[in-house]
């Protein structure tokens, strides 16, 4: 969903962009520090608003490289980690199981236990 939020918001923005462009069409005199020339505004503009997007484009393809390689390297460490871990604590997590410690009772067991139990506090009260 914020992919074709941005992917609008481009499009918004380029047409904004477009329809600004095509109201001035004069002609202006650009300085390069090093020359001058005279060129349709349209051109300066688009021109101008292809630069800006390339590189703002690009510093975020950058970023993007950066924090993959960060995944990397952080994914390699916590490898690395587990296979230095105790081995102790890796054997009893294997041997123990998911359901360690618990001990699986039918409903007619438990019902059996129960009423054993239940028989024996009658008997302990008549006792007393």
């Amino acid at each position: 969903m914020k992919s074709q939020g941005m992917l609008i918001s481009a499009f918004a923005f380029a047409l904004v962009i477009a329809i600004f462009a095509v109201i001035n069409v004069e002609q202006v005199e650009v300085n390069f520090m090093f020359a001058k020339t005279s060129t349709p505004l349209i051109l300066v503009i688009l021109v101008s608003t292809l630069l800006g997007g390339l590189t703002v484009g690009l510093f975020g393809m950058l970023r993007i490289f950066k924090l993959q390689r960060q995944v990397k390297t952080l994914e390699k460490s916590v490898a690395e980690q587990a296979e230095q871990s105790d081995p102790f604590e890796a054997t009893f997590a294997s041997d123990a199981g998911p359901n360690a410690g618990t001990e699986l009772v039918s409903d007619t067991q438990w019902e059996e236990e129960s009423a054993d139990n239940g028989n024996a506090l009658v008997e302990k009260d008549r006792k007393e």
